[in-house]
């Protein structure tokens, strides 16, 4: 799956992270994370994708959804047979 690392880099005002309180890492930490949520709340990734996307493991990702208002679990059957076995 995820074996060889890409780069996603995008731009942002310098000034995004003092706006919003936050330091430089903490802003791109909380990005990684918000994208990965969308993704796994789009059922575009399985949880355990998503959490190596977020940079943490299954378990520390799936009890943070509910931050960002997004069911730990929300999967048909299949779905979620498939999720186990990815993880």
């Amino acid at each position: 799956m995820m074996d060889q690392a890409s780069q996603l880099v995008i731009d942002y005002p310098r000034l995004l992270p003092d706006a919003l309180q936050r330091t430089r890492r903490e802003f791109e930490q909380e990005a990684r994370m918000a994208m990965a949520v969308k993704l796994f709340e789009m059922k575009r990734l399985s949880s355990g994708i998503a959490a190596k996307l977020a940079g943490m493991d299954r378990v520390t990702f799936l009890l943070s959804l509910h931050q960002y208002g997004v069911a730990m679990i929300d999967l048909e059957e299949d779905e979620l047979l498939a999720d186990l076995e990815n993880a």
